[in-house]
This record gives C-alpha cells, sequence and structure tokens, in this order.
C-alpha cells in the first residue's frame, strides 16, 4: 500500500463496484476512517479494546482514509444498510383562518 499506482488508489471505478453511489462510498469510507483514527488514539492512550485497528497491511504514513478506501476496495468491509427510520412530520393547523 505504500507504493500507489496513480493520483487515486485505489481506482474510483473499483470502489463504486463494492457500493451503491458516490455517496455511499464517502459516507462509508469516512466512518471507517474515523474507527481507525480513534483506534490509533486508544492506541496511544493505553485502551486497545475499544476499536478495530486497519484490517490491511499499512505504515505509519498512511492516513486513515486511505487505509479505509483499501480496505473497502480489497473486500474486508461490507457495507450493511441502516434499518430506514420513518420521518414523521406533524403540522399544526391553524383553525381561525
Amino acid at each position: 500500500m505504500a507504493n500507489p499506482n496513480g493520483i487515486i488508489d485505489p481506482p474510483i471505478d473499483d470502489l463504486l463496484e463494492k457500493v451503491d453511489s458516490k455517496y455511499a462510498l464517502v459516507v462509508f469510507a469516512s466512518q471507517r476512517a474515523r474507527q481507525i483514527n480513534d483506534y490509533y488514539t486508544d492506541l496511544h492512550d493505553g485502551n486497545l479494546f475499544d476499536n478495530v485497528g486497519p484490517l490491511v497491511d499499512s505504515s505509519v504514513d498512511d492516513k486513515p482514509l486511505s487505509i479505509a478506501l483499501h480496505e473497502i476496495v480489497e473486500g474486508k468491509l461490507v457495507m450493511k444498510p441502516r434499518a430506514s427510520e420513518e420521518l414523521v412530520v406533524e403540522v399544526e393547523v391553524d383553525e381561525e383562518a
């Protein structure tokens, strides 16, 4: 992972095969990058059991987002849709009008 093949590594086309849309990819990768960042913070503080570390080979120089993208393209992570919550909108009606 230390030697990128191009400007975007892994290629966006390979990443989009793993998720439904670019938006889903951004949300998925950013959430995982946040978990990886929290893992390194916890590792520094001595709390080893709160977060899962990188699932692919990485070096200290690799950014959490790059690690997350590599995990996605290698199939180490699978995106599961959340159960949709119904949005209830209450409207007050002015009966005097």
